[in-house]
């Protein structure tokens, strides 16, 4: 090889040394100095990268104050059922939901359905503490229940608010144990109010509060806080169609939890009140098959013999008409208007009923014989639970 060739192919490696060098500098660094100890570490040098201290926003703050002064008073709740398995042997099954402590002498408000034909139900606090607590009593028609523990386990109790006061659009807070995963804490806004939903067992939970803070399975029984921490409902359900969240939960008000839970502690029970009647909206259409003079109302099909509507001297169908397949009992009355509001459907009745105490009198607008006339009817309570 002449020399030529020799001087470029030295200068060639000179280049490709010097470019090697450049592209790994700190690993040369690293090799030239030695590894450096923690406290050379920029980020762990006092005064050299140390973060600035934490600032919340007005938000965050409210988070943190209302988790900070609530979550004790939220417990997760283990309710035992038997159940039979696939070789028909009778097994227990272990459901999990939420409650929330009203009350220094160990009282716990939570669902009816988390406590359901609960042979066993374990409170877990906060703290992981487990308690066995006994149940007070519960009210499928509310979905509202109450159970107990010792006063001397309670670390703190929250505060009732007024679920008359809420408004579309103000902060929620929910805190619960979904999916089994204790103290879970999550943020939305009332998202409606008046929301009217039917559960399972048939029963229709009306005047309840909309929210879109999330609310999974677990959730069920704790609480719905305002920014002030005030409990304003009791998440109870959520809308979904693959049954995780989606946007939809649904609180029932604390007033009326207030009032379901005072009957509980006192009686065991929640006294409803009670008409006595069915009944069948009409129509346009179907007044005028009847040939009926009212077009709108509730026409009284039956009454109960005993019921408050029958000692007020309502009175139900007479005759029966066929229409297309459906047998009909008419010649009832209608029921126009309870008090000042006009009723055009049975839901809107029973509605109206369950809005008003055992012992309140309520004035019915009547439709009979082609006169309209007012009724009194007092209220009692429904026989049985």
């Amino acid at each position: 090889m002449n020399q030529f060739l020799k001087n470029l192919l030295l200068w060639f490696s000179v280049l490709l040394l010097a470019g090697w060098t450049y592209q790994n500098w700190g690993w040369v660094d690293l090799v030239l100095s030695g590894t450096p100890r923690a406290e050379e570490l920029d980020f762990n040098r006092s005064g050299k990268g140390a973060p600035p201290p934490v600032a919340f926003s007005g938000d965050e703050q409210v988070n943190v104050d209302v988790f900070a002064r609530v979550h004790e008073a939220v417990v997760n709740i283990a309710a035992t059922t038997l159940t039979m398995n696939f070789w028909r042997q009778i097994v227990p099954q272990q459901g999990q939901g939420s409650g929330f402590i009203i009350d220094a002498k160990g009282y716990i408000l939570t669902n009816n359905h988390v406590v359901e034909n609960a042979r066993q139900i374990t409170v877990a606090l906060g703290s992981g503490k487990k308690i066995e607590a006994i149940l007070i009593g519960r009210d499928a028609s509310t979905d509202l229940a109450v159970i107990k523990i010792p006063e001397t386990d309670v670390p703190r109790v929250v505060t009732l608010g007024d679920s008359d006061a809420i408004r579309v659009g103000q902060k929620t807070i929910a805190i619960g144990n979904p999916f089994g995963l204790s103290q879970t804490m999550t943020t939305g806004i009332v998202s409606a109010v008046n929301r009217q939903i039917q559960e399972e067992n048939g029963s229709t939970l009306y005047d309840l509060i909309q929210t879109d803070a999330a609310i999974n399975p677990g959730n069920s029984g704790g609480p719905l806080l305002n920014s002030s921490g005030q409990v304003i409902g009791i998440n109870t359900a959520i809308f979904s169609v693959s049954g995780g969240y989606q946007g939809i939960g649904f609180a029932i008000p604390v007033n009326r939890a207030k009032e379901v839970a005072a009957q509980l502690i006192t009686k065991g029970r929640y006294a409803r009140p009670w008409l006595g009647v069915s009944g069948l909206a009409l129509s346009p259409e179907l007044a005028r098959v009847l040939g009926l003079a009212v077009q709108k109302g509730i026409m009284i099909v039956e009454v109960i013999p005993g019921s408050p509507a029958q000692l007020a001297g309502l009175r139900g169908g007479r005759r029966e008409v066929v229409i297309g397949n459906l047998s009909i009992p008419t010649g009832g009355d209608v029921v126009l208007a309870v008090g000042q509001k006009k009723i055009v459907a049975m839901e809107e009745l029973l509605k109206e009923i369950s809005s008003h105490k055992i012992g309140d009198t309520l004035t019915f607008k009547v439709w009979r014989n082609n006169k309209t006339f007012a009724v009194d009817v007092v209220l009692q309570e429904k026989p049985g639970r």
